[in-house]
């Protein structure tokens, strides 16, 4: 999977590795931030809601599993699908 646009390592980094559930060697630092985050508890991934109610994603390595670029996308256009038929509802009224 090296050089591959879906994986992309960066061992050279002050966080690496951020999550110690991922083997180094497969450890995808392409998502750094997860593009899921936003989608709060339909993101598909192992969180928590904190006693302040932020949501902590460190017990979560979906974004950093070398084989889950595919997962991420999918669910991207899910959501994306959802939002398009949300604002058309919206603007029908």
């Amino acid at each position: 999977m090296k050089n591959s646009y879906k994986f992309f390592g960066n061992p050279d980094c002050i966080c690496f590795p951020c999550h110690d559930a991922v083997d180094s060697e497969r450890f995808n630092c392409l998502f750094c931030y997860c593009p899921l985050y936003h989608l709060g508890d339909q993101c598909g991934g192992n969180f928590e809601w904190t006693s302040k109610n932020i949501k902590c994603c460190t017990k979560c390595t979906i974004p950093h599993e070398a084989d889950s670029y595919d997962f991420i996308v999918a669910e991207l256009k899910k959501n994306s699908r959802r939002n398009v038929h949300s604002d058309k509802q919206e603007s029908t009224g």
